[in-house]
């Protein structure tokens, strides 16, 4: 039995291969992430039965359940299965581009950068400007602070372990901003921005799921058509450029890409920690190393380890309705020490 599938178009332009054990763990991640979104609608203070849900989304069922359905759960469950996978996807770039098992998003500073930049809004800005601009702020704040991590990396091009020892550093001084906007804005503003740096998909709408979904279509689709880039990179500069590959440019290219994924995901869902860490691994573990492989089996399991922390989130301590990024950290921090253990040596 053949283990890949060629697929040319006819002018034998465009030509690729599929594996086709990464085509059978697609599927099945895809079955499990759709029977995860059915639970995750049937979820709540109030159970509905999982046929009924069906029939509701269909639009066969007696409309009941309509309100609670459209317009409180599934704008909730679809933000989840967004950020997830705008988050693991974010986070496979920069392990691609920096060749760290321990590079995330939230780990090198760039989920901190878009704190920054959503705090700062949050507290001087929201009511001023409309609501639509907030992932635009957190972007910029992404943006400006993977900037200053990427230029004092910069010896002679940008070596993965000094960008890593900066971007950390850069983090905590994010962080210590962050606070101190805290302590001098309002009651007010600061209890937002609290409950939306802790990670929380509380009050998500669908006018929330339509501004980050651009994103989301856009940059995943990019990603994958740049996937032999990252392959040849992984082999080491000295190999990639021997191979013709512009190494600072291709580097600075992808990590623009993993900021505008993890920036337009943390505006709207905060600071949701260790999913970029964790899918990638995972991803790894069940399709081996093939970026272009990579890039979907993490997005889907980025989105059903959001959605599955967000399950528990809302119905564990109810009629609580606890952060999702406290169950994220809840299972990605034990992994990071795994992490961290495994590549004492290295």
């Amino acid at each position: 039995m053949p283990k890949y599938m060629t697929i040319r178009s006819k002018s034998d332009r465009i030509s690729f291969q599929i594996a086709l054990k990464t085509c059978l763990i697609t599927l099945i991640l895809s079955l499990l992430l759709a029977l995860l979104t059915i639970l995750a609608l049937s979820a709540g203070s109030d159970f509905i039965h999982p046929w009924i849900v069906i029939q509701e989304l269909f639009g066969y069922g007696s409309g009941d359940y309509n309100f609670v359905l459209h317009t409180l759960r599934l704008p909730r469950v679809l933000m989840a299965l967004l950020v997830g996978a705008a988050l693991g996807v974010a986070g496979l770039i920069l392990q691609g581009i920096i060749r760290n098992p321990l590079a995330a998003p939230d780990i090198i500073g760039v989920t901190s950068g878009a704190s920054v930049g959503a705090i700062i809004f949050i507290v001087y800005f929201m009511g001023a400007v409309s609501i639509q601009f907030l992932p635009l702020a957190a972007i910029i704040g992404a943006t400006i602070v993977s900037f200053i991590i990427y230029l004092l990396s910069w010896k002679k091009g940008v070596t993965p372990i000094r960008m890593v020892l900066i971007g950390i550093g850069i983090s905590a001084l994010a962080k210590a901003m962050v606070t101190m906007l805290l302590v001098i804005s309002n009651v007010a503003a600061t209890t937002k921005a609290y409950l939306w740096l802790t990670g929380s998909l509380y009050g998500a709408n669908m006018q929330d799921v339509f501004l980050l979904l651009p994103w989301v279509l856009v940059l995943l689709p990019l990603t994958f058509v740049m996937a032999r880039i990252v392959n040849v990179k992984e082999l080491g500069d000295d190999i990639a450029i021997g191979l013709g590959v512009k190494v600072q440019i291709y580097r600075l290219f992808f990590l623009l890409i993993s900021v505008m994924l993890a920036g337009s995901a943390v505006a709207f869902a905060g600071g949701i920690a260790f999913v970029g860490l964790v899918a990638p691994h995972m991803s790894r573990m069940l399709v081996g190393r093939s970026f272009a492989a990579l890039i979907p089996v993490t997005a889907i399991i980025g989105g059903i380890i959001v959605i599955a922390a967000d399950i528990v989130a809302r119905t564990a301590f109810l009629p609580k309705d606890l952060p999702t990024g406290v169950f994220t950290a809840a299972i990605g921090a034990p992994f990071f020490i795994y992490l961290l253990f495994k590549t004492r040596n290295q």
